[in-house]
């Protein structure tokens, strides 16, 4: 029997624009020892951080996304994640 670690890879808008057109995103990375910070991007680009996790061992099984207002805006996207516990 497989047993797992959960984590969470929380991607938010920061609702700022700078002096560029394109929103700011934050990621965090919630697991098992803590909170780590994993920067910032001009533009959405969560794949850089999916590849991140992923190379860590990390599976992502759920994408939750938050839309705001209308027209719909993206706000937030969460990946839940998984990787086995080595025995």
């Amino acid at each position: 029997m497989t047993r797992w670690e959960y984590a969470r890879l929380e991607y938010k808008s920061t609702g700022t624009f700078g002096a560029d057109k394109y929103m700011d995103w934050t990621a965090n990375f919630h697991h098992p020892d803590g909170v780590a910070r994993w920067g910032t991007d001009e533009r959405f680009d969560d794949l850089r951080h999916l590849n991140r996790a992923g190379q860590a061992g990390w599976q992502s099984y759920d994408r939750a996304a938050i839309l705001v207002g209308q027209p719909h805006r993206l706000h937030a996207v969460t990946y839940s994640l998984r990787r086995p516990i080595p025995d």
